[in-house]
């Protein structure tokens, strides 16, 4: 008898587990599968989000998408080091959309698919897609770094636990992160008038021309929580779009950052801002100064008064992004966070939470 009640009582545990429902980042009342096995990641990098809860993600990605080794080579190779399994994670896509292969995905027999509101893989807008996969028996689960990030990073983390069966883990990044984040938002007023203003430049030394930016999201929203006026968020409705160079010239910034998509993993590079893995501060602010001799960009005030910062681009779609918040609050007001230290912060998130060391420089100032 007491053997048929244990039974029983494992069988109702299990389908307990199989019938919690969440609500994801799109919206969706999602029924999780029971402790997911086999999963297939919409984006590369989210591997850094899984390695949260767990050291080694790997043995569980069952696919993921190519778009890390592409755009963040030396995080990449750094996670490969470190976990060489990643190599051999079968790629359902490069760096798009449009790129997913649902037929690679469905051949890997996954049981969950998590994707991001905005990005390099599927997102809410491929319904169709995203109906197929369920006929198949996938779970798809929406999260997001990068439209909302500092409302939707934490969310995105518990959804993570909840689906790894990695809840204890989940809330011990959430804690860090908003006791971090609240060192911030506690120092600043409210509505500041006098908030210095700020130009985004977004991905320098992509393209030749002037000027990508981050508006209302990713990088964006650093910006407003660390006591700034992002310049293009009343002129752009999304997440980023681009300025015209003589409007800059005319709407002149107090502060300028531009986001750095230049490695040392990457080789030459032109024109880009170099940070991340390897990056030393010198070989940084080298980097920053020439993206700064550019036509139009060097005759900014802010470069010329000393006001101009670079961040590692990927920040904008990472769960670490309060590190970037404090540093962006540390240029803004400098007196006001003056003991603040956003690299302690970047430093002891990657030991407690990340497989991997923190090894280079991820902002730079011109001075």
């Amino acid at each position: 008898m007491r053997a048929l009640l244990a039974a029983f009582a494992l069988l109702v545990a299990i389908a307990a587990a199989r019938a919690e429902t969440v609500t994801d980042l799109a919206g969706r009342s999602v029924a999780l599968p029971a402790n997911a096995q086999r999963i297939l990641l919409g984006e590369g990098r989210v591997i850094a989000a899984l390695a949260i809860l767990e050291r080694d993600p790997t043995r569980r990605v069952v696919g993921m998408m190519g778009e890390f080794e592409r755009y963040d080579p030396g995080g990449y190779a750094q996670y490969k080091a470190a976990l060489p399994a990643i190599a051999k994670i079968p790629r359902v896509g490069r760096g798009t959309g449009e790129s997913f292969s649902l037929e690679a995905s469905l051949a890997l027999a996954p049981d969950l698919a998590i994707f991001g509101l905005e990005g390099h893989g599927p997102t809410p807008k491929d319904r169709e897609l995203i109906e197929r996969l369920e006929k198949a028996g996938v779970t798809v689960l929406f999260i997001d770094f990068r439209k909302e990030p500092l409302v939707n990073t934490p969310r995105s983390i518990e959804l993570l636990g909840a689906a790894l069966c990695r809840r204890a883990e989940a809330a011990a990044f959430t804690a860090f992160y908003r006791t971090e984040l609240q060192r911030v938002a506690e120092r600043l007023p409210a509505n500041d008038a006098n908030a210095p203003s700020v130009f985004i430049e977004n991905r320098v030394g992509l393209a030749t021309e002037c000027c990508a930016t981050m508006a209302n999201g990713m990088m964006g929203r650093f910006v407003d929580f660390a006591g700034g006026r992002n310049i293009a968020s009343a002129l752009i409705p999304g997440s980023y779009g681009t300025l015209s160079l003589e409007w800059l010239l005319r709407n002149q910034p107090d502060v300028y950052i531009g986001t750095a998509i230049g490695s040392v993993a990457g080789g030459e590079q032109p024109g880009r801002i170099v940070l991340g893995v390897g990056a030393t501060p010198d070989a940084a602010r080298a980097s920053l100064q020439r993206a700064l001799q550019r036509t139009g960009i060097a005759e900014l005030k802010a470069v010329r008064d000393g006001r101009a910062y670079a961040i590692w681009h990927h920040f904008y779609n990472s769960p670490f992004n309060v590190a970037a918040v404090q540093a962006m609050a540390k240029w803004l007001h400098p007196q006001r966070f003056a003991d603040l230290d956003p690299e302690a912060t970047l430093r002891t998130a990657y030991a407690r939470f990340q497989p991997v060391p923190l090894a280079g420089t991820y902002w730079i100032g011109l001075k």
